[in-house]
């Protein structure tokens, strides 16, 4: 590696044999997304074994041809690398999947430019990130907000990125939460079928809609326990909208206790919460499972409810 860049030989497997350009390297370089290799052949970085640029993404190629890929190093990230700690539930060279604790901001953004989930991953995966889209940085292919805390998944390279945001697309993800809810659901387990979007009133808010701006949200639910004029459930992700459980168990009547945008507590619950200092809405990612996008290994991890959760409930049973 010379000048801030790699080159990597590239022979077209057979099978290969009329394929496009990109799809080819893409297989004999899996480290290597097919996006990022368009956009390489395009800038004039794969040249064939007679040193010829090929710059057509589309071009067919011949079984057992060479290619020279020029890699550029990753540029470092805008966002600065930070020692957060972490708590790590599995990892390899490919992913990582993190149990977020409550109050972890997961992407800089305006109030929160750091001290977030990525600048911990900046610093906990250094010298491990491939490169998403060139750029030294973790793929962050979903969300969990502020306040919920829980297990997600990050990717470290290009391919894991690619493969994870299509098994999200796909809704190809068990995705189960625990959930402390204001009253008894009845029926005591249920799905609701309902399209969320922004709010037209309050943009900070999403909201349950039937004008056509929604994107379809569905939540199963079941009540693990009945607690003193609350309830604990388990609500299972078959969709992934932002404040997704937070919106439908409120449109039951069934607001997360402690949600301060959704729900207002109970009096009977509010001296509790006082109490115990609880003043975030009380729901933890508590189980996540997929196949992993590169080893097709099927991965599936457990998170035991969080200490300030699991006190709340304690102060709850009946």
């Amino acid at each position: 590696m010379t000048g801030g860049k790699s080159t990597l030989r590239a022979i077209v497997p057979a099978e290969a044999l009329g394929w496009r350009l990109d799809r080819a390297l893409a297989v004999a370089l899996p480290t290597l997304s097919r996006e990022r290799l368009k956009a390489l052949i395009s800038s004039g970085q794969v040249s064939g074994g007679n040193g010829q640029l090929a710059r057509d993404p589309a071009q067919k190629v011949s079984g057992g041809a060479a290619f020279d890929v020029i890699v550029p190093d990753p540029t470092p990230a805008h966002n600065e690398a930070q020692d957060i700690p972490l708590i790590v539930a599995y990892e390899d060279e490919h992913l990582i999947v993190i149990d977020k604790p409550a109050g972890l901001v997961v992407h800089p953004a305006a109030g929160n430019y750091d001290g977030t989930l990525v600048n911990a991953l900046l610093h906990h995966c250094r010298g491990s990130l491939s490169g998403i889209g060139g750029v030294e940085r973790p793929g962050i292919v979903h969300r969990i907000d502020k306040d919920t805390s829980g297990l997600m998944v990050a990717a470290k390279t290009d391919p894991a990125h690619v493969g994870l945001a299509a098994l999200f697309a796909r809704h190809d993800i068990d995705r189960r939460y625990r959930a402390i809810v204001n009253g008894w659901p009845n029926p005591a387990a249920g799905s609701v079928d309902a399209p969320l979007a922004r709010s037209s009133t309050n943009r900070k808010k999403i909201a349950i809609v039937s004008d056509g701006r929604g994107k379809r949200a569905v939540t199963h639910y079941r009540t693990i326990q009945k607690l003193s004029g609350a309830a604990l459930v388990e609500c299972a992700l078959e969709t992934g909208r932002t404040h997704q459980v937070r919106v439908h168990m409120a449109s039951l009547g069934h607001a997360l206790i402690g949600d301060p945008v959704y729900g207002r507590p109970k009096s009977e619950h509010r001296e509790v919460l006082n109490r115990l200092s609880f003043e975030r809405q009380a729901l933890h990612a508590a189980e996540l499972g997929f196949i992993h996008p590169i080893t097709s290994k099927a991965l599936h991890f457990s998170s035991e409810i969080p200490p300030d959760m699991q006190r709340l409930f304690s102060e709850l049973v009946i």
